[in-house]
């Protein structure tokens, strides 16, 4: 249990000994100054504005019946009605004793849950660019953290391998192996091959009307059309497997469930749609219209979910997949890591899958969106060009960046040494950047700012974890042997122990809001209260009391340990020398 549940049950108690209502409960936070203590509990004055009495003497009546011994050493009511909480140096070392002994780094596990996770999910008709990143390290951030707290994660990369711009590359790929004209351009390279496609497509009416009829053909499953179709995919699909691997991303091949897959079950939603009245012809088309999402007028918010052609759209699949992930993976919870644009559409599909009864009631539906990468400017980030700016482009330019850098600081590395740490610290580097920022906002892609050694960045926090690891090479210990009883007296090693036992309470934010700057936030704190203690309390000096010495070391393990999984969860690596 966290130190602020802890406090949080104590002084409810205490408040409804005083004869608080049930409704009032202390809100617990920690004290923004050491005078006020280490936490602070507020929620008193609302009580006493209720009851009709004073929030002084209410506030008095409650701390004369909290009971917090062996827990805190002083309690103190401050202004109108706030109780300042100073924990006990005893229970400070009993409690971080325990999360070191048990080797759980303080986070508890949760009830397990199966959680179907939706992100990445890359259109399969051009190459990842930049626009790919965000949902691609954010979902996975969040996949990696539910994941490690116990509960059965199912990824599902619902990639784009499915509609009208496959007809117009299967047309092309046909002819290229007609032609044999290999030397044209190379379909490995998809974005060449897709422009070539598209011009092909605008200017020969013959090649757009062929393009057309393949499209029909594919979704009628001809055996000519699937068998390019594949080939095209299979290639692509290579592409996205590396931009993973080299993004330190867990998304496996396993876990693709692209458009295609569900496109059997597209008219079965129609028609059950249909049976139950939510689908109406309007126009020709096939649509539901939902009073849920009316807008200020009272028109309801129109759901197409078949075209007056006869085909089916982006709606139609998510419906198809809503209603698969309900009966076949039977989730508790269902994420889509999606940008903020689609947030009208995913509220379409949550609302209408609900009332269709694709999904269970009890199956919660959560929709986390996200910004957009800027430039300096405060644009889109683009190439000088204007162009879109491919994502192993960017990734490739980031560990050049980084090399250039860990040789100008290092140049006694070896060549090997510093291409391995260049990768690990540029990838992580544009990854921090990105998930550093609430993802709820769009943020500003600046080079300069994120290869920093200095403030909240990744090569900030990386350096943290080498600096720790050289401590330890220059003692006699093996990790192993890092062990013994914690004696945390001064104020830099009590910070340090209160940012070490806030860990397990962090990730349960994670895991409940999907923000996984709260988890760098967290990781940037703990690497800044570390360096205040190292400046403060010496380890290696020999006038330090062995006992004192362990002491601190097993402090500096501990934040080694909670750094390095800290960021594992981000899915940044560290290493052992820069």
């Amino acid at each position: 249990m966290s130190i602020k549940k802890l406090l949080n049950i104590r002084i409810k108690a205490a408040m409804t000994e005083a004869g608080v209502a049930e409704v009032f409960s202390p809100i617990i936070s920690e004290s923004s100054r050491p005078e006020f203590g280490d936490f602070q509990a507020n929620g008193v004055m609302a009580a006493a504005k209720e009851m009709g009495s004073n929030p002084r003497q209410l506030a008095l009546n409650i701390l004369d019946k909290i009971n917090l011994e062996g827990i805190a050493n002083k309690i103190e009511i401050a202004g109108p009605g706030f109780i300042n909480i100073f924990l006990s140096n005893e229970f400070l070392n009993k409690t971080l004793q325990r999360l070191v002994s048990e080797k759980s780094l303080g986070v508890l596990k949760p009830k397990p849950q199966k959680i179907v996770i939706d992100y990445s999910s890359p259109n399969l008709a051009k190459e990842m660019h930049v626009g790919h990143l965000r949902s691609t390290i954010i979902g996975d951030a969040v996949s990696r953290t539910l994941e490690f707290l116990g509960h059965n994660i199912v990824r599902q990369n619902h990639m784009g391998d499915w509609g009208t711009q496959f007809g117009m590359l299967i047309a092309e790929l046909e002819d290229q192996q007609n032609t044999k004209d290999q030397n044209k351009f190379l379909l490995s390279d998809l974005e060449k091959f897709y422009q070539q496609s598209k011009e092909h497509f605008d200017t020969d009416i013959n090649f757009a009307n062929k393009a057309r009829e393949y499209v029909v053909k594919l979704q009628s499953g001809d055996e000519n059309c699937l068998k390019l179709w594949k080939k095209f995919i299979d290639i692509s699909i290579a592409h996205s497997e590396s931009i993973y691997l080299n993004l330190n991303v867990t998304l496996k091949p396993s876990d693709i469930k692209p458009e295609s897959f569900y496109n059997n079950d597209l008219k079965g939603i129609l028609v059950d749609l249909e049976n139950q009245n939510l689908a109406k012809e309007d126009q020709g088309a096939k649509v539901v219209f939902l009073d849920e999402l009316a807008d200020k007028n009272g028109t309801p918010s129109p759901v197409i979910i078949e075209k007056s052609g006869g085909g089916f759209l982006y709606a139609t699949t998510d419906l198809a997949a809503l209603r698969y992930r309900n009966n076949i993976l039977k989730p508790d919870r269902i994420l889509y890591f999606i940008d903020v644009r689609q947030s009208l559409h995913m509220k379409q599909i949550f609302i209408l899958a609900k009332k269709a009864g694709f999904v269970d009631k009890k199956v919660s539906l959560e929709h986390h969106a996200f910004g957009t990468m800027m430039d300096k400017s405060g644009k889109p980030f683009k190439t000088r060009s204007g162009g879109t700016v491919k994502l192993n482009n960017l990734l490739k330019e980031a560990t050049e960046k980084a090399f250039k850098l860990v040789t100008d600081k290092n140049p006694n590395l070896s060549k090997k040494e510093v291409s391995v740490i260049s990768k690990k610290l540029g990838i992580g580097a544009v990854k921090y950047a990105d998930l550093s920022k609430n993802r709820s906002n769009d943020y500003i892609f600046d080079w300069d700012s994120m290869l920093s050694f200095e403030g909240n960045t990744s090569p900030y926090l990386q350096y943290a974890y080498t600096r720790i690891y050289s401590i330890f090479e220059k003692t006699s210990f093996g990790s192993e042997d890092i062990k013994g009883d914690l004696q945390i007296s001064t104020n830099e090693e009590r910070k340090l122990a209160l940012v070490l036992l806030y860990f397990g309470e962090t990730l349960e934010q994670v895991a409940a809001q999907g923000y996984p700057h709260i988890l760098c936030s967290y990781l940037f704190n703990l690497a800044s209260s570390y360096m205040v203690f190292y400046e403060h309390c010496p380890i290696l000096k020999k006038d330090i009391p062995p006992t004192i010495k362990m002491s601190r070391l097993i402090l500096s393990k501990t934040t080694s340990q909670i750094l390095k999984k800290g960021l594992n969860l981000l899915g940044i690596e560290v290493m052992e020398k820069m």
